[in-house]
């Protein structure tokens, strides 16, 4: 993994804006509904390669696929995995809940299942993950990012969308996924992408999965789903592999996140040597001033956002220099890459932020880490 040895890198969390065309045929697809799958193949395999030409076109350094292929960047397992034939029912915030009318503003149906495991848990179909890596493989032939990485999602997060109606526990659970995941997490790796495991569940489980826990409790879950992620990467380099945390990608009163001064230690116990999460939004902006106080470990890297990835708001270059700046002041600015809150479509057609308007804040980031690297070096 490239550090920030010349000048600050730039990156991003993972879903970006699909076309619209392609969203009408994941959500189709989604509902089981009849498509020509050779139509369907070719306008995945166009997208990645328009949406890596966006990327670099945009300043950033360190690219993906966009997840286009994805209908949600966790929900997308219930395909790949065996086991799940249930219902899961509704997710709810306990942040929202708090305020009724917003709430009901804020649920609506998306059209994305959610099933529950009802059965043992393993990799059934390689294909799919075959065919995300040949198209990225594809769409990058002929063009030098810095460095590209794929995400997939983590056994907590997993373990959060998609309820257990089946193992006898909540370890049992986490340990199957933990199993079963390694499969796409070694197959990334093996196709020499950088590998990045979305973890929100160290974050916005606390207001979602385990709203009535104490933080004590809390913790130890947390310390668990650490333990399943560990296992599921133990042959993957920690050099090669990015954690993004995270307290949930939406608009909302945020007011029951657990702040992350109370989880950050357990999180950089993990495998992965660099660190993606929120930093840009008004709920968590502050807290560069942990790492005033938590010594980051040798070896990791922070990838903290710049962009608010919730808003239409375009951030100013000078306002994303000076986040940059501070955190490079405390840890190192060999140590920092620039990065976003969230993803910019973390469910396929429900992006919150318009997709021009993306591009537009992309372009700000990397105008933003010209300005922190003349700063800095």
């Amino acid at each position: 993994m490239k550090r920030s040895t010349e000048r600050i890198l730039t990156t991003h969390t993972g879903s970006l804006p699909r076309p619209d065309d392609l969203v009408t045929m994941l959500y189709a697809q989604e509902q089981g509904e009849t498509q020509d799958p050779a139509a369907f193949a070719v306008r995945v395999r166009e997208a990645t390669a328009e949406v890596v030409q966006k990327q670099l076109a945009a300043g950033v350094d360190v690219i993906n696929d966009g997840e286009v292929g994805k209908i949600g960047y966790a929900t997308y397992v219930k395909d790949r995995l065996t086991g799940f034939d249930g219902e899961a029912g509704p997710l709810r915030s306990a942040d929202v809940l708090a305020f009724p009318n917003f709430a009901r503003r804020v649920y609506r149906l998306t059209g994305v299942k959610r099933p529950a495991c009802t059965g043992p848990i393993t990799y059934k179909n390689t294909a799919a993950l075959q065919t995300d890596l040949a198209n990225f493989a594809t769409a990058l032939d002929g063009v030098a990012p810095e460095e590209a990485f794929l995400s997939a999602a983590s056994p907590g997060v997993i373990s959060l969308f998609l309820k257990n109606d089946y193992y006898p526990n909540h370890d049992a659970y986490l340990e199957a996924l933990a199993n079963a995941m390694k499969v796409e997490y070694d197959a990334i790796h093996r196709a020499g992408f950088l590998l990045q495991v979305d973890c929100p569940d160290l974050a916005m489980g606390r207001h979602i999965q385990f709203t009535d826990a104490s933080l004590a409790d809390f913790r130890k879950n947390a310390e668990l789903h650490v333990e399943a992620l560990n296992h599921a990467l133990a042959d993957i380099p920690p050099e090669r592999i990015r954690l993004h945390l995270c307290w949930g990608n939406y608009e909302g009163p945020h007011h029951l996140d657990v702040p992350l001064h109370d989880i950050i230690d357990i999180v950089l116990r993990a495998r992965p040597a660099a660190l993606s999460f929120e930093a840009a939004n008004p709920r968590h902006a502050h807290e560069w001033k942990v790492f005033r106080e938590v010594a980051l470990p040798p070896g990791k890297i922070l990838i903290p956002g710049v962009l608010d990835s919730t808003t239409n708001y375009i951030e100013h270059p000078e306002l994303v220099a000076e986040r940059l700046c501070r955190f490079a002041e405390v840890v190192g600015r060999e140590n920092v890459i620039a990065g976003t809150d969230c993803g910019f479509a973390t469910f396929a057609g429900l992006a919150e932020v318009d997709p021009q308007i993306t591009w537009a804040k992309f372009r700000a980031m990397a105008e933003g880490a010209r300005i922190a690297s003349q700063q800095l070096w």
